[in-house]
C-alpha cells in the first residue's frame, strides 16, 4: 500500500512539474512574441522603403492569419490603411529616399492594389524614386510594379500578363449520374450562385454579366499599366494576347521592363542612386518595420472616427475569420454607446451570406445611424448581404473595381434519394403534421416545404429591395431592373445610383469627420485586434482546433464549402451571397 501511495504521489509531482515547465515555456513564447510585435523600429538615414514577398496586405484586423508567434522570418500582415499611411508619411520623411517593390506575387485584393498604386503615384511627386524588380512575376505584382519609374526583370524571369478570366464548374449531369438531387429556390435571373446545380453550361444571363464585369475590371487595369509603361493601348493588348511578358527578351522589347539584370545588380544600382559605396550595406526597411516606427507617434485625441470592419462571409452566431452576427451586433452597440466616437466608417469587404444575419446587422446599423453619422466604404466585395448591410449609410463610397450589388436571394436543398436507393437504403418517417419532416437528406423537401421556402425567398428579396429603395431614393421597379442578382463593378454601380461616390477608405474617413464637424481626431479600428494571450486561450477550444486543422488541410475556400455542407445552421438558411470571387493573380 505504501508503495502504491508513493507511486501516485510521484506521478502527481511529475505532472505538476511538466505542467509548470509547459506554462513557463508558453509564457516565454508569449512575452517574446509580444515584444517582437511591439518593438519600435529605428529608421536609418538614406533608407529605401521595401515591399517584399513577406508582406500580406489585409483589409481588416479580423483577417489575421491566427499564427500565435510571428517573427521576422514569417509573413507580415499589414492593414491597407496602415500601408497607405506609411507611403504618405514616407513622402515627406527625409530618411526615406525611395521605395523598392521587390515581389513576384502579392497577397492583396484588387481595390487594395488600386489604392497602393494611387498612393505610389502621389509619392513620386516628391521627386523620390520608385523602382521595381521581379523574377517570375504574377499579374497582380506587375500591375503594382508597373507604376515604378523603372521596372527591372531578371534575365531568366518572366511576367505572367494574360488578362482576366473566370471558369465555372457545372455539375448537373454529375449530380444526376450519381443520384444526387438538388432543389433550388431563387429570385433573380442573374443569381448564378445556384446555376452550376441547374444546368451543364453557362446561361446567357450569366455570360452577359460576367463579360461586362470582367471587361470593366480589365479595362481599368490595362489602361493604367499601359499608361505607366507609355505603351499604346492597342499595342498593349497585342502584348497581353501574345503572352510576350513570359519571355524576358520580349518583355524588354515591348517595354514591359526597362532592363534585364540580376538582383545584386539591382541593389548596386540603388546604391549608386543614393551615393552608397558598393561594399557598404544598402539600408532597406520593410513596410511592417517602418509602420512600427511611427504607429505610436500620434497624440491621443478625445474625438474619434471609428472604422468598423466587416470582412468575409456573413453568418449567424459567433465565430472568427468572418462576419458573425452575434459578435458584430455587440461591436455596433459598443460604438453606439461610446461618446468618444463621433462618426463611424463602415468598411465592407464581403460577398454576403446569411439573409437573417445580414438583416440583424442592418437593423443595428440603423440604430447607430440615429445617433452618429455612418459612412460606408466598399473594399473588393460589397455584394448580396455585403450590399444589404450598407443600407443604413448616410453616404456610400465604392472603389472603381468593387464587385457591387448582386441584389438577389437563393436557397439550395440537396438530397440523396437515388444514391440511397441504388445502394439498398431507404428512409421512412412517421409524422404528426403535414410537413413535420419538411426536409429529409434522403427524400428532399416536401411540396409544402417548397411552397413556403419559395414564399420566404420572395419575401426576403422584397425586403432587400425595400431597404435599397429607401437608401438610394429609387422606386422598386428601378432597383429590380438593376437587381436580379446581377453583379456590377463599382464604376457601373456609381452610374446606376447604387453608390454615391468612387473613393477610398481615406475619402470615407475624411467625409465622416467633416459630417461630424471634427478637425482634430483619431482613427480607431473595430473589432479590436485580439491579443496574443487571448488568441492562445481561444485556440485551446476543441472546436477551434478542429476547424483550424481542417482549414489548413483543405484551404480556406474549400473549408467554406465544407462548412456549408456540414453546418446545420447554414444548410437551412435563405442566403444572400455572391456566386463567385474574382482574384487578380
Amino acid at each position: 500500500m505504501r508503495s502504491f501511495v508513493k507511486n501516485v504521489l510521484a506521478n502527481i509531482v511529475a505532472i505538476m512539474i511538466i505542467a509548470a515547465v509547459f506554462f513557463m515555456f508558453l509564457l516565454t513564447l508569449v512575452v517574446v512574441s509580444m515584444f517582437s510585435d511591439s518593438h519600435k523600429a529605428t529608421v536609418k538615414n538614406n533608407s529605401v522603403l521595401t515591399l517584399d514577398f513577406k508582406t500580406n496586405i489585409i483589409d481588416s484586423p479580423t483577417e489575421e492569419s491566427g499564427e500565435l508567434f510571428t517573427f521576422n522570418e514569417k509573413e507580415k500582415n499589414i492593414l491597407i490603411f496602415d500601408m497607405l499611411e506609411a507611403i504618405k508619411k514616407a513622402k515627406t520623411d527625409d530618411k526615406i529616399k525611395g521605395i523598392s517593390i521587390e515581389t513576384d506575387g502579392i497577397k492583396a485584393g484588387m481595390t487594395q492594389l488600386d489604392d497602393i498604386r494611387t498612393a505610389l503615384e502621389d509619392f513620386k511627386k516628391s521627386g523620390k524614386f520608385v523602382y521595381a524588380y521581379g523574377n517570375s512575376v504574377s499579374q497582380s505584382a506587375y500591375y503594382l510594379g508597373s507604376v515604378a519609374d523603372q521596372y527591372f526583370l531578371n534575365p531568366s524571369g518572366g511576367i505572367e500578363l494574360k488578362g482576366l478570366s473566370t471558369e465555372i464548374l457545372y455539375m448537373k449531369s454529375f449530380a444526376d449520374k450519381y443520384g444526387i438531387g438538388i432543389q433550388v429556390i431563387r429570385h433573380g435571373k442573374y443569381k448564378s450562385a445556384v446555376e452550376p446545380f441547374l444546368r451543364d453550361d453557362m446561361s446567357p444571363e450569366n455570360k452577359e454579366q460576367l463579360s461586362v464585369l470582367l471587361k470593366d475590371l480589365w479595362s481599368a487595369k490595362s489602361l493604367k499599366m499601359a499608361g505607366s509603361r507609355k505603351i499604346d493601348t492597342a499595342q498593349f493588348r497585342t502584348v497581353v494576347d501574345s503572352l510576350y511578358g513570359i519571355i524576358p527578351d520580349l518583355s524588354l522589347q515591348h517595354k514591359l521592363a526597362d532592363r534585364l539584370i540580376q538582383k545584386t545588380e539591382y541593389d548596386n544600382l540603388m546604391k549608386a542612386k543614393l551615393n552608397v559605396k558598393e561594399k557598404d550595406k544598402l539600408n532597406k526597411i520593410s513596410f511592417s518595420k517602418y509602420i512600427s516606427s511611427f504607429s505610436e507617434d500620434n497624440t491621443k485625441k478625445e474625438d474619434q472616427v471609428a472604422v468598423l470592419y466587416a470582412s468575409g462571409a456573413i453568418y449567424n452566431g459567433e465565430g472568427n475569420d468572418a462576419v458573425y452576427s452575434e459578435n458584430f451586433v455587440k461591436e455596433i452597440k459598443k460604438l453606439t454607446e461610446n461618446d468618444k466616437i463621433k462618426a463611424v466608417v463602415f468598411r465592407i469587404n464581403s460577398p454576403g451570406g446569411s439573409a437573417n444575419a445580414s438583416d440583424e446587422i442592418l437593423f443595428e446599423m440603423q440604430q447607430l445611424k440615429k445617433k452618429k453619422p455612418v459612412v460606408v466604404s466598399f473594399g473588393d466585395y460589397a455584394a448580396s448581404g455585403g450590399y444589404y448591410i450598407a443600407m443604413a449609410a448616410d453616404k456610400i463610397y465604392s472603389e472603381p473595381n468593387t464587385l457591387t450589388g448582386s441584389i438577389g436571394v437563393f436557397g439550395i436543398i440537396p438530397y440523396f434519394k437515388e444514391i440511397a436507393n441504388k445502394n439498398g437504403l431507404s428512409s421512412h418517417a412517421v409524422n404528426t403534421n403535414a410537413n413535420s419532416n419538411m426536409y429529409s437528406p434522403i427524400n428532399g423537401i416536401t411540396p409544402g416545404g417548397v411552397s413556403i421556402m419559395t414564399r420566404s425567398v420572395e419575401q426576403t428579396y422584397k425586403r432587400f429591395v425595400h431597404f435599397v429603395t429607401q437608401n438610394r431614393n429609387k422606386s422598386f421597379t428601378q432597383i429590380d431592373e438593376v437587381g436580379g442578382g446581377r453583379v456590377w463593378s463599382g464604376t457601373r454601380a456609381k452610374q446606376l445610383g447604387l453608390v454615391d461616390e468612387l473613393g477610398t477608405l481615406n475619402d470615407a474617413i475624411a467625409f465622416a469627420a467633416q459630417k461630424a464637424k471634427l478637425k482634430n481626431y483619431n482613427v480607431a479600428t473595430y473589432p479590436k485586434k485580439v491579443t496574443k494571450l487571448e488568441q492562445i486561450f481561444k485556440d485551446m477550444d476543441e472546436d477551434e482546433i478542429s476547424a483550424r486543422l481542417i482549414k489548413n488541410k483543405i484551404g480556406k475556400e474549400n473549408y467554406k464549402i465544407f462548412e456549408q455542407v456540414t453546418n446545420p445552421k447554414l444548410k437551412s438558411e435563405v442566403m444572400m451571397e455572391m456566386p463567385y470571387q474574382i482574384k487578380f493573380d
